[in-house]
C-alpha cells in the first residue's frame, strides 16, 4: 500500500547513466532518501545497436549489455532489500526479438533473450522473498527512437520516411505500430494488486506479430 503522502509527492527526476556500475546504488539511495520505500521497479532503459552479426564490434556488444542487461540486473539487486520490505514488484523490459533473433540485429535478440532469463531467475528468488518479477516483450512500438531509425533507414533504401514507416507493419503482418502508452498500461497492470499472483511470466504485446502460442 502506498501512503497518501507518497502518492501525492513531487516526482524525483534523476539524470544518470545506468551503464555505469555505481549508478544503481546511487539511484536507489536517492529514491529511498526522497520517499522512504520502493514499491515497484520498472526496468525500461536500453538502447542496443541494430547492427549485423558480422559487423558488430566487441565494444558495441559490451555497450548494449552494459545498459540494458547489466543496468537492469544491478538496479534490481540494489533495490531488492527495499522491494522485499515492501513486498514489491519488478518488471524487466525485453522485446519480441528474444523469440526470433536474426542476423541483422543479433544483439537486440540475444540481449532481450538474456533479459527474459534474468527475470525468470529473479522471480525464482522472489518467491521466497515476496517480490514479484515479470518481463514484457513488446513488438514494434512507435517511439522517438523508432522515428529516428526510420528517418535514417528510409533514404538508404530510396524510400520516403512515410513509405518506410508503412513498410514495417506490413512485413510484420500487423495492422499498426504499438503506442508507448499501451506498453505502459500493461506494465502498470503487472505492478497492480490485480496481478499479484503473476510472477515469472513473460508477457508479449505485439499486435499479433508473433504467430505462436
Amino acid at each position: 500500500m502506498i501512503s497518501p503522502s507518497i502518492a501525492h509527492a513531487e516526482p524525483l527526476v534523476i539524470d544518470i547513466d545506468l551503464s555505469e556500475i555505481s549508478a544503481a546504488k546511487s539511484l536507489v539511495d536517492r529514491t529511498l532518501a526522497a520517499f522512504g520505500r520502493i514499491d515497484a521497479l520498472l526496468n525500461i532503459a536500453g538502447a542496443v545497436p541494430q547492427i549485423d552479426l558480422f559487423e558488430m564490434t566487441d565494444a558495441q556488444w559490451d555497450g548494449g549489455l552494459a545498459l540494458k542487461l547489466h543496468g537492469a540486473r544491478r538496479l534490481t539487486i540494489a533495490a531488492w532489500p527495499a522491494l522485499k520490505q515492501a513486498k514489491g514488484s519488478v518488471v524487466l523490459m525485453s522485446g519480441n526479438s528474444a523469440l526470433f533473433p536474426k542476423a541483422p540485429y543479433a544483439a537486440v535478440g540475444t540481449i532481450n533473450a538474456a533479459i527474459v532469463a534474468l527475470a525468470k531467475a529473479f522471480s525464482d528468488r522472489g518467491i521466497a522473498d515476496g517480490v514479484q518479477v515479470n518481463s514484457v516483450l513488446p513488438g514494434p512500438v512507435m517511439t522517438g527512437r523508432r522515428r529516428s531509425y526510420l528517418a535514417h533507414w528510409a533514404p538508404l533504401h530510396n524510400m520516403t520516411v512515410e513509405e518506410a514507416t508503412a513498410k514495417f507493419p506490413q512485413e510484420a503482418g500487423i495492422a499498426r505500430y504499438g503506442e508507448p502508452e499501451e506498453i505502459a498500461e500493461l506494465m502498470a497492470f503487472l505492478v497492480s494488486p490485480g496481478a499479484r499472483w503473476m510472477t515469472g511470466s513473460t508477457l508479449r504485446m505485439d499486435g499479433g506479430e508473433v504467430k505462436s502460442v
